[in-house]
């Protein structure tokens, strides 16, 4: 292999958790291999339960049709932060699986919700999201729809008594402020957790669950293991947030809900704990936080 080529061949697995738990975020339909073939090999290693993440129409509905045919995964259905302003502004990227690439205007986007809305309602899917604020990739242009859409989101979560599953870049104030004038759901969920200690403290005074990720692992992560240091313990989740953000020291190579235990393990030593001890928690958090 050359200096500069990326080594994409799948880690190795895990040695197995001791005590089963589950990751909280995953995205199998942009993995390599089948459905089956990632279940079972997560289920080698003792991540027994996935939540699908849906990130647009095509793919809240496959998570919805995977979690039907799959005991082990349970669904959530959304627009992505970035997903809402591609609707009404159009899409010259088609970076959606919808190839939205002509402006639909607000018509455009109360039609998807609408759509969101009639999934989130089926018993398989177990929350709304990952929906939130993305001040990393949308531009001022895009910030009402964005917010708009965020809005939406938590008022179907609510009226369906659903998870909220939050993605929240580069937008710590604007969506703890959203939350605030909405009021969030019972269970809220910040997904790959991104805040700093302080954040934390926040999340924790609202009862809200914090996710932490692979890269919560990676040398420049401090702020994100101070966070974790101060996480009560009933409000944390573990997720791979697959294929994205593999734990070191396999950073830049494919992720996988099998490697949940080496974010877990990591993650444990934050925390000063055993690995069972936390994987006790996270598996009954994640149960309670996503109602399964």
């Amino acid at each position: 292999m050359s200096p500069n080529a990326k080594d994409v061949t799948p880690p190795p697995l895990p040695a197995p958790l001791a005590v089963e738990v589950a990751d909280s975020h995953t995205h199998l339909d942009m993995q390599a291999g089948t459905v089956e073939e990632a279940l079972a090999m997560a289920a080698s290693v003792g991540v027994t339960t996935v939540v699908q993440v849906g990130c647009d129409l095509a793919g809240s509905r496959w998570a919805a049709e995977t979690a039907e045919a799959h005991a082990a995964v349970h669904a959530t259905v959304a627009l992505h932060p970035n997903e809402a302003p591609r609707i009404v502004h159009g899409d010259p990227d088609g970076w959606s699986r919808q190839g939205a690439r002509e402006p639909l205007g607000d018509a455009g986007l109360d039609e998807a919700l609408a759509e969101i809305d009639r999934l989130a309602a089926l018993p398989q899917v177990k929350g709304v999201g990952e929906t939130g604020l993305d001040h990393f990739r949308t531009g001022p242009e895009g910030k009402a729809a964005q917010e708009r859409s965020f809005r939406a989101h938590i008022e179907i979560a609510k009226r369906h008594g659903k998870a909220l599953v939050i993605h929240d870049r580069d937008a710590h104030a604007d969506v703890l402020r959203v939350l605030k004038e909405e009021g969030a759901p019972e269970r809220t969920v910040f997904h790959c957790y991104s805040g700093d200690a302080d954040m934390a403290q926040v999340c924790a005074e609202n009862g809200y669950f914090m996710s932490f990720a692979g890269n919560m692992t990676f040398k420049n992560a401090q702020p994100l293991r101070d966070a974790l240091a101060v996480a009560p313990l009933d409000l944390v989740l573990v997720e791979t947030d697959a294929p994205f953000l593999t734990p070191a020291p396999y950073r830049g190579r494919p992720n996988a809900p099998y490697l949940i235990p080496v974010t877990l393990r990591a993650m444990a030593a934050v925390k000063g704990v055993t690995e069972e001890a936390l994987a006790t928690s996270v598996s009954a958090n994640t149960a309670r936080a996503f109602g399964y």
